[in-house]
């Protein structure tokens, strides 16, 4: 597998990253579509060999489990200098104060955890989950920035918020001289393309690699639009997924999965290599978060670097799109309400 670089840095990522919000105890968070720890190693282990050296996690999924799952694995079966390993912070950890966000007290101490958890002295890329708003963010910039300096962390970056915030945040960071955001990680997909409004043009413009969750649609996009809930995860998570794609544009949406289905059909290869096949097409994406369940989806991922589509099939996965009202997966109410509501022992604000 050929690495490319992240936006304008040096470091060399591979163009399929593994989302191991999948692994993690289920006792620790999400019961029914979790794997173990005896079931995840494999599937860690198959990536590696087939070339993938970026593994994005963060302090909440599973409460910590897939952190620990993850960091293990990779010492067994990594050489810890070739790898990538992303992190983020922002959603509760526990109850009480200072149990969330993003002020200084909160990330030097979730960077703490996390690095015990990850059995690492330091992590490739720390990102914020969303954004804080009732933390100054010069005391989040800056208190990131001495994550950089102290060495726990060699790259910051963001993931969804709105455009105007992170481009605020980057002249900040340029201004006080801070260590810059050099990633986004975006919700950005076939049937999610809010982002191409502002905050795609804007990482083009200055460098930023983007990292790609749900690039599949939580699955929409890899099956038939009647299967669409037939996943263990899509039952037990459809208050957070109905934020994401409105059954005020399923008729559209519904459109684009047929198109997905005709040109694997015609190709003879799967839904999810259409899917991220097209992702592979533009030139803001680095790499899209695959959330691997089976080796077979590891090895999908994989071949879809190798599928270039047409002008005209690209054509007929885009027409159908009907633009959305907001950008979904930006930190505001409902989502935090829906985030809080998955993690064990949280009430909702």
């Amino acid at each position: 597998m050929d690495h490319v670089k992240l936006g304008s840095t040096g470091l060399d990522v591979s163009p399929v990253a593994i989302g191991a919000m999948t692994y993690g105890e289920p006792d620790r968070g999400h019961p029914v579509w979790s794997l173990g720890e005896e079931d995840a190693r494999p599937l860690i282990k198959h990536a590696l060999e087939v070339g993938i050296n970026v593994f994005d996690t963060a302090n909440m999924y599973s409460h910590g489990s897939s952190e620990e799952i993850l960091g293990r694995a990779l010492r067994d079966f990594a050489d810890r200098d070739a790898v990538v390993i992303a992190t983020k912070l922002r959603h509760p950890m526990r109850t009480g104060p200072n149990s969330s966000g993003l002020s200084r007290k909160a990330i030097m101490t979730e960077v703490d955890h996390s690095l015990a958890r990850l059995g690492t002295d330091y992590i490739d890329l720390y990102q914020v989950h969303r954004n804080d708003h009732a933390t100054p963010l010069e005391e989040t910039l800056q208190a990131l920035d001495d994550l950089v300096r102290a060495g726990k962390v060699r790259y910051l970056g963001a993931s969804s918020m709105h455009a105007w915030e992170f481009a605020k945040a980057l002249h900040l960071q340029a201004a006080h001289g801070w260590a810059r955001f050099v990633s986004m990680q975006d919700h950005y997909n076939l049937l999610a393309r809010e982002e191409e409004r502002e905050m795609i043009p804007l990482c083009l413009d200055e460098g930023v690699g983007t990292i790609v969750w749900s690039p599949l649609a939580r699955g929409r996009l890899a099956r038939p639009w009647d299967d669409a809930r037939s996943t263990a995860r899509a039952e037990t998570d459809g208050a957070y997924a109905d934020l994401l794609y409105s059954p005020a544009t399923e008729a559209a949406d519904r459109a684009i999965v047929d198109a997905v289905g005709r040109i694997a059909e015609a190709r003879g290869v799967s839904r999810a290599q259409i899917a991220l096949a097209w992702l592979h097409r533009q030139p803001v994406v680095t790499a899209p978060l695959v959330g691997a369940g089976s080796i077979a989806q590891i090895d999908d991922a994989v071949a879809s670097l190798d599928l270039e589509l047409t002008d005209d099939e690209v054509r007929a996965l885009e027409a159908p799109y009907t633009p959305r009202h907001d950008v979904q997966g930006v930190s505001d109410e409902r989502e935090m309400a829906a985030i809080r509501a998955r993690v064990p022992g949280m009430a909702p604000a």
